[in-house]
This record gives structure tokens, C-alpha cells and sequence, in this order.
């Protein structure tokens, strides 16, 4: 292999092998050429990959609720969740699956995704809106 680099003092000369391996264990001091190229190749890397590489890691395209939620333990059985009812945009009339799947997605912004909806019901609070409450656990 064709040697590209001489120690500084010693004479020596290294194969691209010896150096990539130097490199690979951060051999080097700082202030010495390879320290600088070892450090631009990582800051490259750093601000160079969100242009290049989809992360996805994007903010939710839904808009959060507009009333503040109520998060209540229960008891280490899981939590009680009181969602305002316009917050929650459950159709009249709708069937208990698709009340369930939309208080999930109500609760969700401060439960997480890793929850599940036990049971729920219809309550009025002090200024006499309606709103959810929804028994879940993780």
C-alpha cells in the first residue's frame, strides 16, 4: 500500500490503513491536522444530515385541544381524563367504537399514544359545559 504520511520527528511512514484506524480510535492530539479533519467531519455530519435524511420527526399536523384536560391517577389502576366535549368531536348518535376511538384521540396530546380507553361518560363541570370523562390505562 503506497505510504501518505510521515510522522512528525520520527520519520516514519503510514499506510491509509494506519490512518483510518488512528482516526477510527481518536489517536490524535488536539491542534494537529487530523484532529481538525476529525472534528469538521463530524460537525459536517452533525448539520449536514437533517438536509440530507428524513428523520421524521415533524410536529403533529393536529392542532391541540383548546380547552385545558384534567389528568386525575386512579388509585394505580390507570388514569381519569376529563376532555371538554367540543375538544373531543364525537358524533351524535355515534357507536361505543367510535366514541372510544375519538376520546383516545382527544386524550392523546397528554396521555401519549400507548393508552387505551377502559370506559367513559358525560359529565357537566362548574360552568356548566359538557365534557368526557374517560377512565384509560397504559
Amino acid at each position: 500500500m503506497a505510504t501518505l504520511n510521515q510522522n512528525a520527528g520520527t520519520g516514519e511512514t503510514r499506510t491509509l490503513k494506519q490512518i483510518l484506524l488512528s482516526y477510527f480510535y481518536w489517536t490524535y492530539p488536539r491542534g494537529v491536522f487530523h484532529y481538525d479533519v476529525m472534528v469538521t467531519v463530524i460537525l459536517l455530519f452533525i448539520f449536514g444530515t437533517p438536509f440530507l435524511w428524513n428523520y421524521g420527526d415533524k410536529p403533529s399536523p393536529v392542532a391541540g385541544p383548546s380547552h385545558p384536560i384534567e389528568v386525575v391517577g386512579n388509585d394505580g389502576h390507570g388514569l381519569i381524563v376529563t376532555v371538554q366535549a367540543v375538544d373531543a368531536e364525537v358524533p351524535a348518535g355515534a357507536s361505543d367504537a367510535v366514541v372510544k376511538k375519538a376520546l383516545r384521540k382527544a386524550i392523546e396530546p397528554v396521555t401519549g399514544d400507548a393508552v387505551s380507553v377502559d370506559h367513559w361518560e358525560t359529565v357537566t363541570d362548574a360552568k356548566g359545559n359538557i365534557a368526557w370523562k374517560v377512565w384509560a390505562r397504559r
